[in-house]
């Protein structure tokens, strides 16, 4: 049998249809996407909820944290005219300034009349710290010569009894009343300076009969030790100029003090 070869059925063949039909199986169809949560109805879209407060709500909290933190304003400022009407202070330790250890503000708790004279009182103290230290160097230098301790364990003794209870007794005591104006203070003051005062004249003399041996560096003494080491002499001289400065210092504070509490009186 012969195949057909009418050319009507060729004709009868739709080109439309085949090359769809082509197409659809050469190349695959393109999907339509969105970006999640840049809209459109996809469930898969991520939705941020941002709360919004209620702005009265808001402002209520704020004036309540307002006034809470007024009333503690309130309460602090009543305990602390509380104190100071009891004459409680509260001194927070600032001196020296590399490691404080005490109280010291001349500039801002003394009167502006009475800072100079504070000021020397204060460094009439730090010259007692400074004259029972180099009494301890002089004193050690001399007892490592003549091998006997003891007098360097003497003076050690002098230095740390010495400059904390001259501090105790008779500055702050002094700190206090020109603060103040305190009566008792002013008391105070004048019986233990006076009694500093007289330590340093007769550690500037250094009798025999008082400081055992060669404890104190000064001027009876520094003599002795002479006429057997010229160099620890010298050293003794130096602690007897020094208990000298001392004195004389120590002589103009007790004066200046005591006009000044007759010119208050």
């Amino acid at each position: 049998m012969s195949r057909s070869t009418n050319p009507s059925d060729e004709e009868n063949v739709n080109p439309t249809a085949n090359a769809a039909g082509a197409t659809s199986t050469s190349a695959p169809a393109k999907k339509s996407w969105t970006p999640a949560g840049l809209g459109g109805s996809s469930k898969h879209g991520a939705t941020i909820d941002i709360p919004l407060q209620d702005p009265k709500k808001l402002e209520k909290d704020l004036l309540s944290w307002e006034e809470d933190l007024k009333r503690r304003e309130r309460d602090i400022k009543q305990r602390e005219d509380a104190m100071n009407r009891a004459g409680v202070t509260v001194e927070v330790k600032n001196w020296p300034p590399f490691f404080p250890i005490i109280h010291h503000d001349i500039t801002n708790e003394i009167p502006i009349h009475a800072q100079k004279l504070q000021y020397t009182a204060f460094a009439s103290w730090l010259g007692l710290v400074a004259c029972l230290g180099w009494n301890v160097f002089a004193v050690l230098i001399e007892s490592i010569h003549s091998d006997d301790i003891v007098l360097f364990l003497l003076a050690v003794i002098y230095a740390i009894s010495g400059c904390p209870l001259s501090f105790v007794l008779w500055y702050r005591p002094l700190y206090r009343a020109m603060r103040t104006d305190s009566m008792v203070n002013f008391g105070q003051f004048f019986v233990f300076y006076s009694m500093h005062v007289g330590f340093c004249v007769i550690a500037a003399v250094a009798p025999p009969i008082i400081f055992r041996g060669k404890t104190v560096t000064g001027i009876l003494v520094a003599i002795e030790v002479l006429t057997g080491d010229m160099f620890v002499g010298v050293l003794y001289l130096i602690g007897f100029a020094f208990f000298t400065l001392e004195s004389l210092i120590s002589i103009w504070v007790l004066e200046r003090v005591y006009m000044y509490f007759r010119g208050h009186r």
